[in-house]
């Protein structure tokens, strides 16, 4: 197989935290499919935690390497958004955000010192999370007649789709997940099928 479909994530949100010389790191991780999942979070936390000197966070995106952003929020540049990031790629997890919130202790850490922290917060954070493995899918709508019924149900049995919603009248439709390394296979033989209409949702 040259794609591979699968990539790890977590399962649900999850908090980390750190201290060090008073300031305090709030760590928040949460899953995302899409840019705009990010900034909601993002806003959301900032209205939680309106006192909070920076909200610094990166997320991920998808497998390679290319999609993601980061931010230092105001801190010296390299020193929050980018230890976040590299956490998550040493950790090889995707489709995530990790923000963390500072409140500033009345002593400077340094560089050094705020890297640590930020890089701490998010292996707090990550240590309690849920690991899981996904994979990677298109969304198919299948339009067809009540009689090739049989044949769409096959298709969708032997290669274990999640079908969304579905409507079985004299026009039918169904709405199904495939794998991204299947969907070669998926059209294929839905091609086989007179008269099913397929669109890529």
């Amino acid at each position: 197989m040259l794609f591979d479909d699968t990539f790890q994530t977590i399962a649900a949100p999850a908090e980390g935290f750190f201290k060090d010389k008073g300031s305090k790191f709030l760590s928040y991780l949460f899953p995302i499919s899409v840019e705009a999942d990010a900034k909601e979070h993002l806003a959301a936390l900032k209205e939680l935690h309106p006192k909070a000197v920076h909200h610094c966070y990166a997320y991920r995106l998808g497998t390679d390497k290319m999609s993601y952003r980061m931010s230092d929020d105001g801190e010296p540049s390299g020193t929050a958004g980018r230890p976040i990031l590299n956490t998550l790629y040493s950790r090889d997890i995707t489709n995530v955000i990790v923000v963390v919130v500072r409140y500033f202790g009345g002593t400077l850490l340094g560089v050094p010192g705020l890297i640590n922290a930020y890089k701490a917060a998010t292996e707090d954070a990550l240590a309690s999370a849920e690991i899981v493995t996904r994979h990677f899918i298109n969304r198919y709508k299948m339009a067809f007649q009540y009689p090739q019924m049989n044949d769409v149900m096959r298709i969708v049995k032997e290669m274990e789709l999640t079908v969304l919603d579905q409507q079985f009248e004299m026009e039918c439709g169904m709405t199904v997940e495939v794998r991204v390394s299947a969907t070669e296979v998926f059209v294929t033989r839905s091609q086989k099928i007179d008269g099913l209409k397929l669109t890529l949702q």
